[in-house]
């Protein structure tokens, strides 16, 4: 005997083989959007114990009352348009998932994104299969989202809003986005030669990334340097070019340690509390601004980078006798002590 399946069921089996939709699944959400179209139809019903059975061959519906037919006559036109809608939701479903499963194993990497909206707070970015949010607080301070800019973005986290949206979440400011990006850009990175022991940013200003080698002849810092400077370069374009990354040799002497994070500033000495976690740095006046950088961002970063708070203190420049020799130079004398 020869089996003919109809339109309906190879249409029903094609969408549940090619979107990994199960047919039952598929057949009992259509029962179920039946009742509510026929109880819409015929509100009289609405207390009734009403069941719907749809035939996974012909799509043909009919409505039961506790066991008797009672399909209302022309029911099979609104019957066949709620099914068609129930796969539609099915499918958009089923997509829905399949990219959200996808984006899932993803999340802690970088992806290039898009933009296709900006309402001017948000950006909505086209990643690929789907489009991800990028929250004003997610974003490089002055950076403009202009559609179809294009955009590296750490993809930080997938979460649900109050209706059950899924949202794919990215970031401009993770700190994580600067190692990922060094991954990608230094091969001793990806090959574990050399080791990102911790990265710190002011997004937009300026960020210090401490590196490591266990390996004899390695040199961590040049490494992510580049030639002439390529690699950290490019790193630096893909943060849009302002945010001047210093790269630091991480070391277990926390005094060499945080001499190097407060570089360029040269160091004159360090006195260090390891208990209360607290740094007294002494630099020439000169020196200051460098150790300071603009707006405290260099300190700053350089605490974070150490986790120790830094208190900076200046001394009055050097003179060595040969400037001091020169006509018209002075050498500094020295405040005289204050009176008991």
């Amino acid at each position: 005997m020869t089996i003919v399946k109809t339109e309906f069921a190879l249409a029903l089996n094609q969408v549940a083989t090619e979107r990994g939709i199960s047919v039952d699944d598929v057949l009992s959400s259509i029962e179920q959007a039946v009742i509510a179209a026929y109880k819409k139809e015929y509100p009289e019903k609405f207390e009734a114990e009403i069941s719907a059975k749809i035939s996974g061959t012909t799509g043909e519906a009919h409505i039961f009352e506790t066991d008797h037919d009672i399909t209302p006559p022309g029911f099979g036109r609104i019957a066949a348009q709620t099914a068609k809608q129930v796969i539609l939701q099915k499918i958009r479903e089923a997509e829905k998932k399949t990219v959200v499963s996808h984006y899932k194993s993803q999340i802690g990497t970088v992806v290039r994104g898009r933009v296709i909206r900006y309402d001017g707070h948000n950006a909505f970015l086209d990643i690929g299969k789907t489009e991800a949010l990028l929250p004003k607080e997610d974003q490089i301070k002055n950076e403009h989202y202009q559609l179809n800019d294009t955009f590296v973005v750490y993809l930080k986290e997938i979460t649900e809003d109050k209706f059950a949206n899924t949202r794919i979440i990215v970031s401009r400011i993770d700190p994580r986005l600067i190692e990922e990006l060094f991954k990608r850009e230094v091969p001793e990175i990806a090959n574990g030669t050399v080791e990102i022991k911790k990265v710190v940013r002011q997004p937009g200003e300026r960020a210090k990334i401490a590196v490591f080698s266990s390996q004899g002849g390695v040199d961590p810092v040049g490494a992510c340097v580049g030639q002439k400077g390529l690699r950290v370069q490019t790193v630096t374009d893909e943060l849009g070019g302002q945010e001047k990354i210093d790269i630091i040799q991480w070391n277990k002497d926390e005094k060499i340690f945080l001499a190097s994070a407060l570089s360029p500033a040269k160091i004159q000495s360090i006195e260090i509390d390891a208990d209360r976690r607290i740094a007294k740095v002494t630099v020439e006046e000169k020196q200051a601004p460098l150790a300071i950088g603009k707006g405290g961002v260099n300190v700053n970063l350089a605490s974070r980078l150490v986790d120790f708070t830094i208190d900076i203190v200046q001394i009055k420049d050097k003179i060595t006798p040969a400037v001091a020799s020169q006509p018209g130079v002075e050498l500094a004398q020295p405040e005289p002590a204050p009176k008991a």
